[in-house]
């Protein structure tokens, strides 16, 4: 088994004062860390599911992606500032310092908060709720470890969601 590591979350957020949502993940794994941007492993499923849910090509690039988000007024962060990780294993994470997330709220026009998986949602509980009191709401994870929720699963609950909170900013 991999050994602990401390893990300083290296990128910035992804949002702009238009932002209407916010998508938390926990913490980026080891390839996104090696790639220097959100959702990096080649079979995590968030780039995808989201090009799918905003009806655009998949972004390829950082630039493409960055500009995906901001167009469709959806934020990216993760829960997480720094911690001690095993791998990229969400269930060995400890000694928790949490994002500064109010400070993201505070700035945009967000409504509404989701957690990518039920770990982003119970750290988000754990350690930012107390201070924002903003609800969070769980979407299936799109990481590849959630192998029993399909593509088209993933498309169909997290597009409900995401589709109602855009309402009149849809694109």
């Amino acid at each position: 088994m991999a050994e602990y590591e401390h893990i300083c979350h290296t990128f910035e957020p992804v949002y702009d004062e238009r932002s209407k949502i916010l998508i938390l993940g926990s913490l980026p794994s080891v390839k996104s860390r090696e790639q220097g941007f959100y959702y990096g492993h080649p079979q995590n499923r968030f780039w995808r599911v989201l090009a799918a849910v905003l009806s655009c090509q998949v972004p390829g690039t950082i630039g493409e992606k960055k500009k995906m988000l901001l167009e469709h007024r959806v934020a990216l962060w993760d829960v997480i500032e720094s911690c001690d990780i095993r791998g990229s294993s969400d269930s060995s994470i400890k000694n928790v310092k949490p994002a500064d997330i109010g400070a993201v709220l505070g700035r945009t026009q967000i409504g509404r908060i989701y957690a990518n998986g039920k770990k982003s949602e119970s750290l988000y509980n754990k350690y930012i709720f107390p201070e924002t009191k903003a609800e969070i709401t769980a979407l299936p994870s799109t990481s590849p470890a959630n192998a029993a929720c399909s593509f088209e699963r993933l498309v169909e609950v997290w597009g409900v969601e995401i589709r109602r909170e855009l309402g009149s900013y849809w694109r």
